[in-house]
Formats: C-alpha cells, structure tokens, sequence
C-alpha cells in the first residue's frame, strides 16, 4: 500500500482516494495529486552556499545565533538532523538539541 501524502491546508496525514482526487476528512479539502507536486517544484529552499536543502536533511549551523528568552545563543558548528522546510521569513523547522523546537532561516545554515 502507498503512502498518500498530507492535507496541504491542515497538514492531517487522514487522507484517503476520492475517485482521481485526494481529500481530507479533517477540513474536508479536496486536491488533485499531480498539481500538488507542481507546487512542491517551485518552492526552493537553499542554503548559504546555493545549495537546494530538501525536507529530511543535515544542516549546520554557520555562525552564533542569539534565541529569544534563552541565556545562551545556537553556536556556530551546530549540527541540526531532520529539518522540515517551510514558507515565510523562517524557512527552515527544526529540533535543537538544548533548544527545542526552533525556526532557522536558511541563510545561516550550510548543508551537512
């Protein structure tokens, strides 16, 4: 059996068939596959030497990073597994050990 991707609005891994359509139980939203993979193309995300990054990869971290409300900063050399891309200023998700869930921007990071 394949794994059907996730709801693009709610982000709920629910999804099932409906006749050459994909849709949601959770929001009810409907969508067709292959445009889907469309829009995936043309999000590109890349790291401070040029190179595309791509959900699943290492990144480290290029130079100190200050965090907001915490006494320490992210140091330069850190090295950050599973990342998961995203749109806006921030674009790249993650897990810092230390840290917790945390939101880099792509600039300060170079690929693993």
């Amino acid at each position: 059996m394949s794994q059907l991707p996730s709801c693009p609005q709610c982000k709920s891994a629910f999804t099932y068939e409906l006749e050459n359509l994909l849709a949601c139980p959770e929001c009810g939203h409907e969508w067709d596959p292959h445009e889907k993979v469309a829009d995936e193309e043309a999000f590109i995300v890349k790291d401070s030497n040029g190179n595309i990054l791509q959900n699943g990869d290492s990144v480290v971290v290029i130079k100190n990073l200050p965090v907001k409300g915490a006494t320490q900063s992210i140091k330069a050399g850190t090295k950050v597994r599973n990342i998961r891309l995203v749109a806006g200023d921030h674009n790249i998700d993650c897990k810092i050990d230390g840290f917790g869930a945390m939101a880099l921007k792509s600039e300060f990071v170079k690929k693993a």
